[in-house]
């Protein structure tokens, strides 16, 4: 059997022959070349600013900074700086001579003033003068120390002690011997035998009661003025 053919075929050929490679110069095959009048200029490519907006009637532009013709500067005075340097030189003070100090049979010598044989701090006028940092924290620490003792004795005077009147002497007194009585009268009233704990902690704790009132009565009874702590 014969072989099919398209139809077509050379038509396809020749379409494929045709556009084959048509990029593969730089662009299009076929572009329209620019007029030599439009070549490329220099600058025509940067952004340009917008066109100046036209003064308005009325107002007044800016004067120039450039002077006018008629402007003459101020000449500098010409300065004879030779006769000026020899003028200072001559009522100038002279240079003192530096102090040195040889110490070596070959002529090492070296300056006195940094080497510290020089009296030189004790010359000024706040040699030995107490810093005023030092006066003011002394100062403060004065003041310190007298607001802590304020304050101590302020609270001394808080707690100092009354001092008890006659009539609140006396009425106390009694009211001691008052429950020294009460005491006494239970403490006789005991059993003569004590053979529980109880007994004899209730007879010991009576004997310190009535020890404890003796005692305080004895001492109001011998001075007369008592003071009492708040």
């Amino acid at each position: 059997p014969l072989r099919y053919l398209y139809k077509l075929r050379e038509l396809v050929k020749h379409e494929a022959e045709k556009n084959k490679s048509q990029w593969k110069t730089m662009g299009p095959a076929k572009v329209a070349v620019p007029s030599p009048n439009d070549f490329l200029q220099k600058r025509s490519k940067e952004p340009k600013l917008a066109p100046k907006k036209k003064e308005e009637d009325g107002k007044k532009s800016l004067p120039l900074s450039v002077p006018p013709r008629t402007y003459h500067p101020v000449t500098r005075i010409k300065k004879n700086f030779i006769s000026k340097n020899a003028v200072a030189v001559i009522t100038g003070e002279p240079k003192k001579p530096r102090h040195f100090c040889v110490d070596t049979r070959q002529g090492d010598k070296y300056l006195l003033e940094p080497s510290g044989l020089f009296p030189k701090y004790i010359n000024k006028k706040n040699y030995g003068v107490l810093p005023k940092y030092v006066t003011r924290r002394n100062e403060e620490m004065k003041r310190e120390e007298e607001e802590y003792q304020a304050s101590v004795l302020e609270e001394l005077k808080k707690k100092a002690m009354k001092a008890l009147s006659e009539e609140e002497r006396t009425n106390v007194l009694k009211a001691l011997k008052k429950n020294w009585e009460e005491i006494n009268r239970a403490y006789q009233g005991l059993p003569i035998v004590t053979d529980t704990r109880y007994k004899q902690m209730h007879k010991e704790e009576l004997e310190l009661k009535l020890k404890q009132l003796e005692h305080d009565i004895a001492a109001i009874e011998k001075h007369k003025s008592v003071y009492i702590a708040n």
